[in-house]
């Protein structure tokens, strides 16, 4: 049986006359979700452990309980903004951020390690901007499983949201509603989290929200996937999504 793979997701937000608006990204043609609109994010690296020390605002203590881990919590915190960063070019980071098309260059063009990038232009990953809600974990029996960590964060002042043209290849920022409602491909995973993020008004009420998640704690969510008369079926398990 094939293990999930450690991965993080980020609903970045902005308010708007509307109600609260989400970022989706298309992926592109061929990849898993190829095609589906779904959140920024992805696996984490094998070294992301060596940014560890670049966080701020949350410690290791304090991610290892939010995320109900034992040790490396950090890790997905770093990987929700770094995956962030590569596929959008919005970096959820303290410091000087005047030269922000620059350091995405340098980073997807493999010039510089992540961890690199960060201590040669004297930045910080700012972990207490996101806010951890939901874990899912991808159904036995497909060929591609991961156990992803999911965290909201507010769209930083002044950034912009561009596709990288490679893994990414549009984007999209409406309400829960519209999303919903517009026709787009969604993978189950990201509907599923669209529908638990409507009805709130603000930015704001939905970090409440994560945050009164958190003191309830988290479960894992892995529906299982059914087969009848040759068609697959997804069952949710009976937890509170």
């Amino acid at each position: 049986m094939n293990a999930p793979r450690p991965s993080s997701t980020v609903v970045v937000l902005r308010d708007s006359d509307r109600g609260p608006e989400l970022l989706l990204v298309k992926r592109r043609s061929g990849d898993a979700f190829g095609d589906a609109y779904t959140f920024p994010g992805g696996v984490l690296d094998d070294d992301e452990y060596l940014a560890r020390e670049l966080c701020s605002g949350l410690d290791a203590e304090e991610t290892d309980s939010l995320l109900g881990m034992k040790e490396g919590g950090l890790d997905y915190f770093n990987a929700a903004v770094r995956e962030l960063f590569e596929e959008t070019g919005v970096l959820l980071a303290q410091g000087d951020l005047e030269q922000i098309k620059e350091f995405r260059q340098e980073l997807n063009d493999v010039n510089v390690t992540w961890p690199d990038l960060l201590r040669t232009h004297r930045l910080t990953i700012d972990c207490g901007s996101l806010h951890y809600f939901a874990h899912w974990i991808t159904p036995t029996g497909l060929p591609k499983r991961w156990s992803t960590r999911f965290f909201l964060a507010e769209m930083p002042g002044g950034q912009k949201a561009v596709p990288d043209g490679r893994e990414v290849t549009d984007s999209s920022w409406s309400t829960a509603n519209e999303a919903l409602d517009g026709g787009l491909n969604l993978p189950y995973p990201t509907r599923r989290t669209i529908e638990s993020l409507a009805g709130l008004d603000s930015v704001e009420d939905l970090f409440g929200w994560a945050r009164e998640r958190q003191e309830r704690g988290i479960p894992a969510i892995q529906p299982v996937l059914l087969t009848k008369d040759g068609k697959r079926r997804i069952m949710m398990p009976d937890v509170a999504d």
